[in-house]
């Protein structure tokens, strides 16, 4: 019986460890010839070393298992690093038909206390080490349906989190380009489609290095499962790659631009933001005097610092 990505060619950055790891994983297990890409840094800030270890022990492991899988050491946020990612993808096996961008790093500082640099390299990996990526797929896409003559395969999975939902108050580098990814994936889903093209957004809950502060204080194991009795830890990874490896296949062709939270055994589809509430002035331009009038007593009766519950889950603390 023919796996549903069989024939398919997937990419999926910051592969070597964690999330990216079991998403790649999970995309060799369902078919597909896997490009793993990672940059090796041993810090989650993004210090230290870059190494190809990570990225060719997990195309071992997809070899081993029998699948089909090539390392790449590169740095998305470099443009040509990105450009040299899908030009392998698609010389090794000759097209490329799944991205999965996953790639990050995290240098929490509150607001106040934030560098320069601390925010400018995290938006560097994250929000444009996405549009790399995005950029030098969706020319590839374009130009085989043009040549096709209609729509192609064509998935794009991005990794936005519920720090940019909820807020994060120690994050403001993290949030804002976690934000931004949302806006370049419903960019890319409006401008892609016609190609046969589809790009999503995940804000997915694991237990990895970047996460280990987060989710330090919470449990392994579901109510009333009993810890050490074999279960998979309610934030592994393995929970998030299905919902990737669904998103990647021909069955997801109508999921496009759609934002879904996932952890655990629970996918969650979100709403684009909805308008609570209207208020018109009756004169020809509002003043001071209405606007306080209307909008004061409408805020006054609503629970301060109201937010989505996963701010609970997202709160960090932070000097």
């Amino acid at each position: 019986m023919a796996q549903p990505l069989e024939g398919l060619t997937a990419i999926v950055t910051g592969a070597g460890r964690g999330l990216g790891r079991a998403e790649a994983l999970e995309l060799a297990r369902l078919g597909a010839s896997v490009v793993v890409n990672d940059y090796g840094q041993p810090g989650r800030d993004g210090s230290g070393e870059a190494s190809a270890a990570p990225a060719e022990e997990v195309a071992a492991e997809i070899r081993a298992a029998g699948g089909r899988a090539v390392a790449h050491l590169g740095d998305v946020a470099d443009h040509e690093h990105a450009r040299a990612l899908v030009h392998l993808a698609v010389e090794t096996y000759g097209r490329l038909d799944i991205l999965v961008n996953n790639a990050g790093i995290l240098r929490d500082r509150m607001v106040f206390s934030m560098t320069e640099d601390e925010w400018d390299s995290v938006i560097r990996v994250h929000l444009k080490g996405h549009f790399n990526t995005t950029h030098f797929a969706a020319a590839h896409w374009r130009e085989r349906s043009k040549a096709a003559g209609g729509p192609v395969h064509g998935r794009i999975i991005n990794t936005s989190s519920e720090a940019f939902l909820a807020g994060s108050a120690g994050q403001p580098n993290y949030a804002a380009a976690k934000g931004g990814i949302v806006g370049l994936t419903t960019s890319t889903a409006l401008a892609l489609g016609k190609y046969g093209v589809t790009a999503n957004a995940i804000c997915p809950r694991a237990r990895t290095r970047m996460t280990e502060d987060v989710f330090a204080g919470l449990p392994a194991h579901r109510e009333g499962q009993e810890p050490g009795g074999g279960g998979l830890d309610v934030l592994a990874p393995e929970h998030v790659a299905p919902l990737v490896g669904y998103l990647a296949s021909p069955a997801a062709a109508r999921v496009n631009g759609q934002l879904l939270v996932v952890h655990g055994g629970m996918v969650a589809i979100a709403e684009r933001p909805r308008i609570a509430a209207k208020f018109d002035t009756t004169k020809d331009l509002f003043s001071y005097e209405e606007l306080d009038e209307l909008l004061t007593p409408y805020y006054a009766q609503r629970p301060p610092n109201e937010t989505f519950a996963a701010a609970e889950v997202l709160a960090l603390k932070h000097d």
